[in-house]
């Protein structure tokens, strides 16, 4: 399997592999949004990235299976769902741009991921109860695939139907914006920010139908997006995921965006 490694060169192969899993069957709803309404969200160094001059905000919910951190599998810790909510920035790297995604909120069903993930990465992750039904198209049968997480007491849910055969996202397409950031930035307690690989082939995609989105979203992001995602998604679609790898984090304090 060839994995998706940009242009990081030499500083990439030198990189330490922090996490290895499979990401299968992403449903990603993505809403038009205000760049301002990101800028707060942004790390120093980021600038908020945009497709054909508008700027996007993901709510994305998807299995992570045979978990591995530094290599090893922890018991009951392997297979999970994570829902999350992000946008899209890029960086100044030294070979150019890097694009990647901030994530606003980040829900996985076991404390201990979300301590780590909050430790090492001043990641916005809570733990809440999760559940999902997956269910791929055959000549008979559409697709289906329906992610849920309990916040607050109350259960919300993303779901898509799907059919066909997936494939690659056409250059230039919405869908080849939304799947080709292969960065992760998050801003640190200190104010610097913490820049992270993560390398996958790219995915094929299908195109979503009967798109679901349930429950009252503004305890688990705010008043703001939650009208965001109110409103239907200007595209939808279920990713096929594969295998990835997260790499260990470095800082880039030295780094300011143009």
């Amino acid at each position: 399997m060839t994995l998706t490694r940009g242009s990081y060169g030499q500083e990439n192969a030198m990189s330490t592999v922090f996490l290895t899993a499979e990401w299968q069957r992403l449903v990603m709803l993505n809403f038009p949004i205000e760049r301002q309404a990101l800028q707060r969200y942004a790390p120093r160094g980021t600038e908020i990235d945009a497709w054909e001059g508008t700027s996007f905000i993901s709510l994305v919910a998807f299995r992570f299976l045979n978990t591995r951190v530094r290599g090893l599998a922890i018991p009951f810790h392997r297979d999970f769902e994570e829902i999350n909510l992000r946008f899209y920035v890029r960086s100044r790297g030294p070979e150019g741009w890097r694009r990647g995604v901030v994530f606003i909120r980040e829900v996985v069903p076991k404390q201990a991921i979300a301590s780590i993930a909050r430790w090492l990465y001043n990641e916005n992750y809570v733990a809440c109860p999760t559940r999902s039904t997956v269910t791929d198209p055959s000549l008979e049968t559409v697709g289906r695939a329906e992610y849920h997480w309990k916040h607050d007491g109350a259960w919300l849910s993303i779901g898509a139907r799907f059919s066909g055969d997936a494939s690659l996202p056409k250059n230039g397409s919405q869908e080849k914006f939304i799947t080709e950031h292969y960065w992760g930035y998050s801003a640190q307690r200190d104010g610097g920010t913490v820049e992270y690989q993560v390398e996958h082939p790219q995915w094929k995609v299908w195109t979503a139908s009967d798109t679901t989105l349930i429950g009252d979203l503004t305890g688990f992001c705010g008043s703001e997006l939650a009208l965001v995602l109110a409103s239907p998604p200007s595209s939808a679609f279920v990713a096929s995921g594969s295998p990835v790898i997260v790499r260990k984090g470095q800082r880039i304090d030295d780094r300011v965006a143009i």
